[in-house]
């Protein structure tokens, strides 16, 4: 694939014997003219640019006469008017346009002869290469005049081999599939279609060759396709024929590395004495003689510039768990091509296998037959190279595997928890982190009980309390079907039985309580009613009984409320919006125009099940069920005040509510609604229509201009809106406008006016848009067709493509969109394209370049990149998000999990991203996980999946440690290492670092510690790190995070912060307390004083005590520190802290406001004590007069109580009844 490309390349660009084909874009030069009535009595020159806008265009004659254009905007092509044909503006003609860097290179010469004559055409091949056997050639002749017949004659022929009429200036001859038949001399003729007797002059005459027809060349590397940077590389480059002419030139970068030698042998070197990483590519050669005649190209040779070699990764096949007496391979990949592998064992010098770079393929692996206990272990596989080179040897993937009698056991989860609760299901979840054929479930309490799934999910009911027990988990493996693993940790369901839960008890408790209080209520009453007759106890006392009774109800009822709605309290659903509907109201106007209103709301959707409307954006008005038209009726009746406000209304689904309607103002009767003014985006010289939305039918409308009094348009009752029209947008249509709609008879009703809309005259068309259909990504040789999609009708359209210099292909519709056709596309055909319209108009207006559109002309989907953000790593319960990412625009994804049944599916991606979020990261989420494109169209293209992501949850094991040696803070080039601690052994460790979203490494040692070693760090390696480890029997099921650790890649330690307390102002007799702070942990730190040569004060804590004796505190102070570790080194000098206040021991700091808040302070305390002294020596009087006021009262008080319990009985005087009371009741008052 990657050879036919180059090929393919080279048809189009490369030129035998040059060093660069930069071709600066050429503009194009054409005569338009009244043919056929008086062909030369008005001739104009045209001048476009090929792909961007000018501001300037420049006419040239016979190189010395200058004639130039400054167009009032930027345009593709201008107009130079010459008149008549005569003698004196006869001659050779070019045009140029003026670009960011100066002027472009000129145009094609166009000749003018004296009238009567055609001008000569030119003639020339596309790519000016001789191109090889195989390759599609176009010649393209330029005739200077629209609608000319274009002949193409060959030498040795009487007719013409090919004719064409386009609709431009210029022809385009194709010969596909050159051969050498097809070698000769050609000429290209015009004549115009209605006068045939009228011919151009011949083209210059165009030697075709085809190259390519020596033998291709063999090139090779000495000493290797792998290098380091720095050492030296030999290319050769070798043919079967002599003293030919060699050329070298890199894939990636035809244009600049293109090396060409001439000599007497049949090989050539291409030397490289100090290879760079910018050397790495894919290389080629070939060779042509004297007459530029050449062979075909070498194979392509991949040369890495490396200092470390990528990453191998090893995949044990079917499983890295294997049954004893089977067999496993292990499959080992990476990036290098050309290059021999190797697979080593933990604790094993030498290799167990190799492979020899010609024998690697797809299909090639290392097996292991037969494995028994002795193959348990750790394996990993390193490139193997059979030359001296520096390259470093990376880290390597590793793959542990083990042989066992049964697959090892899984582990099993319930969720969302292992209490049944009323009415619902657990889901129990069986995992195991590689393939599975089938998992089993059993029920300890029924031997005969077993379920089978091949997700791992059981859904378990508790109906009948037949739920709860104690299950276990296992499963068996494709390649031993026969063999089941080991039972996982038993898990326990608990629950009661049937419907008869907890919650249930909890709920019908809590209304027998309620029950019980009321009735209790009741009857205290009652026995207060009855003591008040009988016993005659004290009112005040009954009262307060009551009271407190009262108010324990109170508090209990509220209290079994809150128990109430915290259990019956149920997880409520995520309701989506769907489309807004639409708003609208209905009268009979004019006759009674607010007598009988009604609101109408009708949905965009068809399954809406009801409407509701609003007022004021919160109150609810009504709701209605939906028609069969999908809409509803809401009747306010009369209009009145209390009908005045905004209404907007939604609809409603199942499980879906609408967006809100646009706001419909009721202002009053006075007054109509207030109308909705929209507007397209104004192009000057161009139809706009204004929208005026109103709110009822049979009303006019007028459209008002900012600054004129009276309506620029009037409309009469066209239904609900009214379309506004102006013909032809011009400068002084530019402003703010609104519109307003009133009743048809007079006197008008007119409503309020709406928002202004501000019009402003684009001076491009907004850009259209580019699409591909089937789709962005094409198998070689099919057909693409592209479709430009504008905002106008009747425009011209042109295809570019990105680096060509000239649009591909032009298209006039009567509509607003054009298909352009790609006929039997190849790799050239490969790359971003783009689309335009402008005006066929001698304005020649132009929209803006469409959003580029990359199209793939491929049979395999480029291979998509799968990332965790914001890390792979992910606590319990956290969310995070699958990034797909690909180049590829517009095709779906699909998200993949090892082990899983099901995938994620994304459809019509309108990016290049696509995302998977996973919420509430759970145990069930963790696993390995890989992504592919999804294209929506039916296509034979092979799609390759992405890099696999482990996606690690962490929070499951206890915490580990995390140290730095020697310290957190290293220079630049130095070594450091991170010690990462745990608590159980045998672990691996990962390391992270904050920003990164992938693991930086990973290691599994033999003890509970890992040493990270970053050997020269750099400044990038400065950052925030933490670790975590796992168990191999849970590979994804992490620690804890560690504590963050900040490492530091600097000659010179940050600058440190200073602060006081509590203020930087000395107070009477009191201390300051400096406070340095740093980033760096055991650190030492110094005061500096400005004034004082030596150090103030040292201190470990950064902690300093400042007093003012004599002034001598005041002043700017400054604080550094320096690590333990280097004592050397100190850091820079914090910013600068000013002390102030007085100076001496006599400074006073009670000023005159302080005496007088404190004189005030003092007057207050003391005119309260007296107040509390006079109080307190009348206590005793007023003592005993209240308890013989209270006395008298009570009397007064059971005497009306008697009264009304005895109506019959005679009524005594005050002293008898106090006697009585007294005798009957001796309690003390």
């Amino acid at each position: 694939m990657l050879q036919t490309f180059t090929i393919l390349l080279f048809c189009i660009r490369m030129s035998l014997g040059m060093t660069s084909i930069v071709i600066d874009p050429q503009p194009e030069l054409w005569i338009e003219s009244n043919y056929p009535q008086a062909p030369w009595e008005n001739i104009t020159l045209w001048c476009r640019s090929p792909s961007q806008l000018s501001s300037k265009f420049l006419l040239l004659k016979d190189k010395t006469q200058m004639t130039w254009i400054h167009p009032s905007h930027k345009t593709f092509q201008v107009s130079f008017l010459l008149g008549a044909l005569t003698e004196s503006n006869a001659g050779l003609y070019r045009c140029c346009y003026w670009k960011e860097t100066g002027w472009s290179k000129p145009s094609k010469i166009l000749e003018l002869e004296a009238p009567g004559q055609l001008p000569k055409p030119i003639f020339w091949i596309q790519a000016e290469t001789p191109p090889l056997p195989g390759c599609n050639v176009n010649i393209l002749c330029h005739g200077w005049l629209q609608d000319l017949v274009f002949m193409l004659f060959k030498e040795g022929y009487a007719e013409p081999v090919d004719y064409q009429v386009p609709t431009g200036t210029m022809a385009i001859f194709s010969i596909d599939n050159l051969t050498p038949e097809d070698e000769g001399v050609y000429i290209c003729r015009t004549h115009i279609q209605m006068l045939p007797t009228l011919w151009s002059e011949p083209s210059n005459p165009l030697k075709l060759v085809v190259a390519g027809l020596y033998p291709k060349p063999t090139l090779t590397a000495h000493p290797g396709p792998i290098m380091a940077p720095g050492e030296s590389l030999n290319l050769r480059c070798q043919g079967p024929i002599y003293g030919m002419t060699f050329a070298l030139m890199r894939v990636e970068d035809l244009e600049k590395s293109f090396y060409h030698k001439k000599t007497i042998k049949n090989e050539a070197y291409f030397f490289f004495r100090s290879l760079k990483i910018q050397d790495t590519g894919h290389y080629l050669c070939f060779y042509y003689d004297g007459s530029y005649r050449g062979s075909l190209l070498s194979d392509v040779l991949k040369i890495w510039v490396t200092d470390t070699f990528p990453k191998t990764w090893l995949l044990a096949r079917p499983s890295p768990v294997v049954q004893m007496g089977q067999n496993v391979s292990l499959r080992c990949r990476g990036p290098v091509d050309g290059v021999g592998l190797a697979l080593y064992k933990k604790g094993e010098d030498k290799p167990l296998q190799f492979l020899d770079a010609t024998s690697i393929d797809d299909n090639t692996s290392f097996i292991l037959n037969n494995v028994t206990y002795s193959d348990t272990g750790i394996y990993s596989c390193h490139y193997l190279l059979t030359w001296k080179t520096s390259i470093r040897m990376p880290s390597h993937n590793i793959v542990e595997l083990m042989i066992v009698d049964k697959p090892p056991k899984p582990s099993l989860s319930a969720w969302p928890s292992t209490v049944f609760k009323l009415g619902k299901a657990i889901t129990l979840q069986c995992r195991v982190s590689h393939p599975v054929l089938e998992f089993s479930l059993e029920w300890e309490e029924r031997e005969t009980f077993q379920k089978f799934s091949e997700d791992g999910d059981f859904i378990i009911s508790n109906v009948d309390g037949k739920g709860t027990g104690t299950y276990s988990c296992s499963y068996r493996i494709e390649t031993q079907p026969n063999i089941w693993s080991h039972r996982s940790e038993p898990l326990k369901l608990m629950g009661p039985a049937g419907y008869l839960t907890w919650n249930y008890i909890l709920n019908e408790a809590i209304r027998l309580s309620l029950l019980m209080q009321l009735v209790a209520l009741l009857l205290v009453v009652l026995w207060i009613r009855w003591k008040c007759r009988r016993l005659r106890i004290r009112e005040a006392w009954l009262l307060g009984t009551a009271q407190g009774v009262t108010m324990l109800f109170i508090v209990t009822a509220l209290l079994c409320c809150g128990l109430c709605n915290g259990v019956l309290t149920e997880e409520t659903e995520i309701v989506m919006p769907t489309p807004k509907p639409e708003l609208w109201a209905e009268t009979n106007f004019p006759l009674a125009p607010w007598k009988n209103l009604t609101l109408w709301c009708r949905s965009p959707t068809g399954s809406t099940k009801e409407f509701v409307l609003l007022k004021d954006g919160t109150g609810w008005i009504a709701t209605r069920p939906a028609t069969e038209q999908v809409r509803a009726a809401f009747p306010l009746g009369a209009l009145t005040q209390s009908h005045v406000g905004s209404y907007h209304c939604h609809s409603w689904e199942e499980m879906a509510v609408s967006e809100p309607s646009e706001a419909l103002e009721l202002v009053g009767t006075d007054i109509l609604p207030k109308p909705v003014i929209s507007a397209s985006l104004p192009i000057r010289g161009k139809e706009l229509q204004i929208r005026c939305k109103g709110w009822l039918a049979g009303m006019g409308f007028a459209l008002y201009k900012e600054g004129k009094k009276e309506p620029v348009q009037q409309l009469g009752a066209v239904g609900r809106e009214a379309f506004f029209t102006i013909k032809r947008m011009e400068d002084k249509d530019e402003g703010n406008y609104s519109c307003r709609t009133h009743t048809e008879k007079r006197p008008f009703k007119w409503s309020e006016p709406s928002e202004p809309l501000e019009l402003v005259i684009k001076e491009f068309y907004p850009k259209p848009t580019l699409l591909a259909q089937p789709g962005p990504v094409v198998f070689p040789g099919k057909n693409v067709t592209l479709r430009c999609q504008g905002n106008f009708q009747g425009m011209r359209f042109a295809l570019l493509q990105e680096g060509a210099q000239v649009p591909l292909q032009f298209q006039s519709a009567s509509g607003n969109s054009a298909d352009f056709l790609l006929h039997t596309v190849g790799a050239e055909d490969s790359g971003n394209y783009s689309c335009i319209y402008y005006e066929t108009t001698m304005s020649n207006r132009g929209s803006y370049l469409s959003m580029p559109l990359m199209i793939w002309v491929t049979d395999t989907f480029p291979k998509p990149w799968l990332f965790a953000e914001p890390s792979s790593v992910v606590p319990m319960g956290q969310n995070v998000t699958l990034w797909c990412q690909g180049p590829v625009h517009g095709v779906g994804y699909i998200l993949h999990k090892e082990g899983g049944a099901t995938s994620m599916q994304l459809w019509g991606s309108t990016s290049n991203d696509g995302v998977f979020p996973i919420t509430n990261m759970s145990a069930a989420s963790m696993g390995r996980y890989s992504c592919c494109y999804h294209p929506d169209w039916t296509s034979s293209i092979k799609i390759q999946p992405s890099n696999t992501l482990e996606l690690i949850v962490t929070g499951l094991l206890p915490k580990p440690s995390l140290l730095a040696q020697p310290g957190p803070m290293v220079a630049p080039g130095e070594n450091v290492t991170l010690q990462c601690q745990g608590e159980l052994p045998d672990s691996t460790f990962v390391l992270l670092k904050k920003g990164t979203q992938e693991p930086l490494e990973q290691q599994k040692p033999s003890g509970y510690r890992a040493d990270f070693w970053m050997p020269a760090v750099r400044g990038e390696d400065s950052g925030i790190y933490s670790c975590v480890y796992y168990l191999d029997s849970a590979p994804f099921a992490a620690s804890y995070h560690s504590d963050s650790l900040e490492i530091w890649v600097t000659d010179k330690p940050p600058k440190p912060y200073l602060s006081a307390w509590p203020s930087t102002m000395f107070k009477l007799g009191k201390d300051i307390t400096l406070q340095c702070r740093g980033p760096l942990p055991g650190v030492e730190f110094v005061l500096e004083h400005d004034g004082e040569e030596a150090p103030q004060q040292f201190s470990e804590d950064g902690d300093f005590v400042i007093n003012n004796v004599e002034g001598k505190g005041i002043g700017n102070y400054s604080c550094s520190y320096r690590l333990q570790a280097y004592p050397d080194i100190w850091s820079e000098p914090s910013d600068p802290l000013e002390l102030v206040g007085a100076a001496g021991p006599l400074a006073q700091e009670c000023t005159v406001g302080n005496i007088v808040r404190s004189t005030l302070i003092v007057v207050v305390v003391v005119a309260l004590g007296v107040v509390l002294a006079v109080e307190w020596k009348k206590w005793p009087r007023l003592r005993t007069r209240g308890s013989e006021a209270d006395g008298r009262d009570q009397t007064i008080a059971l005497e009306e109580c008697n009264q009304e319990e005895e109506p019959g009985t005679p009524t005594n005087s005050g002293s008898s009844s106090s006697q009585r009371i007294s005798m009957e009741l001796p309690v003390p008052i």
